[in-house]
């Protein structure tokens, strides 16, 4: 066990690192404590966590394992630690973070202090406008497949504390309680999503694996990194081709996998690039790149290449916008209906119009079509073509009574 003194941490960075926990929210973790519940006994359950890590003598619990649906069909598994190993986590993250963001590339984004998606994409739009040849990378299985050892080397490098090395490497091996209650253990490799640490241990791992690897051999090349997802943009095709091949075998080295079927070579086509190719678009972080009209500086038109929100995204709100049942809600009045939705229609807004935001009319179109179906349930009297007035009345009156209105998304 460790001495006390060679731990620096205080009971203030321990309380800290909860209100940080608290406003992130989250689910409970194996032993079922909420939130709410750590607060109950918050003095005694600050104590607790900070004596254990200032001793050396914490070792977490098992995070529990559950699964969400992914784009494909398939099952994402998340690892979800109690509450509690949340804020210890968040403790040893604040205290290493600094130094490693100190090293981390300018060209990677993901779970990082004042960088955002938004960022990255601003990014990537520039790369597509200057070399036409992208790389589509995805890791298959990334965080499942981290090596801790290859892993420890980075944070060994970086990280001269033992003590924070020791917890590190427990969080690592901790083991994963599945849904049915089975206990699993970790094979030397891999860290939970949904970890506080991981993201931050994913991007070291990756700042060696990938991006000072192409910064050193590849000057060349433009990157954006967020976590692991990855657009790298060259400026001929049989350089994107030679890269390729370069990287996998570089991602075998550090044993690591391209996934074959999601990792491509992609022709950013627009007016000046005339050559054909079979792959014309992408998608990063929930918008589409693709070839599109756009206009100039003295309004005349052009074909580009640029993002919009992509088309699965546009299927999954209006799926959300399904859900909410507007049409049965006919007790509600108008203002209670937009008190309710306005901060998803905001935040929808705020994320997915950042570039294009026309590209949000059909989804707005379906929240319009539903809201006079609200008013057809609700005012019996009225017909469909009165129900369609009595919203475009209400639009007149009160335009910013939803944040769509207010941003000119008025059709129905």
């Amino acid at each position: 066990m460790l001495e006390t003194k060679y731990v620096p941490i205080t009971e203030e960075m321990v309380r800290l690192a909860f209100r940080k926990v608290k406003a992130k929210r989250g689910s409970a973790g194996i032993d079922k404590q909420s939130i709410k519940d750590f607060e109950t006994d918050i003095k005694g359950n600050i104590y607790k966590i900070w004596n254990r890590l200032a001793s050396g003598s914490y070792f977490p619990p098992a995070v529990k394992e559950v699964e969400i649906p992914k784009k494909d069909g398939k099952k994402r598994k998340l690892g979800i630690p109690t509450v509690g190993d949340r804020v210890a986590q968040t403790v040893v993250k604040d205290y290493i973070e600094p130094r490693l963001e100190a090293i981390f590339s300018n060209y990677s984004y993901g779970y990082r202090p004042k960088r955002n998606c938004h960022q990255a994409l601003a990014q990537v739009r520039q790369n597509c406008w200057r070399l036409a040849w992208v790389i589509d990378l995805d890791i298959k299985g990334f965080f499942d497949n981290i090596d801790h050892e290859l892993l420890m080397l980075a944070i060994e490098k970086h990280v001269p504390e033992k003590w924070v090395k020791m917890y590190i490497k427990r969080w690592l091996e901790m083991p994963i309680e599945t849904a049915d209650g089975q206990t699993k253990y970790r094979d030397g490799k891999g860290t939970p999503q949904g970890g506080v640490i991981s993201p931050v241990l994913a991007n070291l791992f990756l700042h060696y694996v990938l991006d000072k690897w192409l910064e050193k051999n590849y000057p060349t090349v433009k990157y954006v990194r967020y976590a692991d997802d990855v657009i790298i943009n060259c400026a001929r095709k049989e350089a994107a081709e030679q890269l390729l091949a370069a990287l996998h075998q570089r991602m075998a080295e550090c044993k690591l996998e391209l996934h074959p079927e999601k990792t491509k070579i992609v022709y950013c086509k627009q007016n000046r690039r005339t050559e054909e190719y079979e792959n014309i678009s992408f998608n990063f972080l929930g918008y589409t790149f693709q070839p599109r009209e756009s206009r100039n500086s003295k309004g005349e038109m052009f074909l580009g290449f640029d993002c919009g929100i992509s088309k699965a995204n546009q299927t999954k709100l209006v799926e959300q916008i399904s859900q909410t049942n507007l049409h049965r809600a006919t007790n509600a009045t108008i203002q209670s209906i937009a008190q309710r939705l306005r901060p998803r229609i905001q935040g929808w807004i705020n994320y997915y119009g950042k570039f294009r935001s026309y590209c949000l009319r059909g989804v707005f179109y379906c929240l319009n079509e539903r809201l006079v179906r609200w008013v057809k349930g609700r005012y019996k009297s009225l017909n469909w073509h009165q129900s369609y007035d009595w919203i475009n009345r209400q639009v007149k009156l009160t335009p910013d009574l939803f944040p769509h209105w207010k941003a000119g998304f008025i059709g129905v």
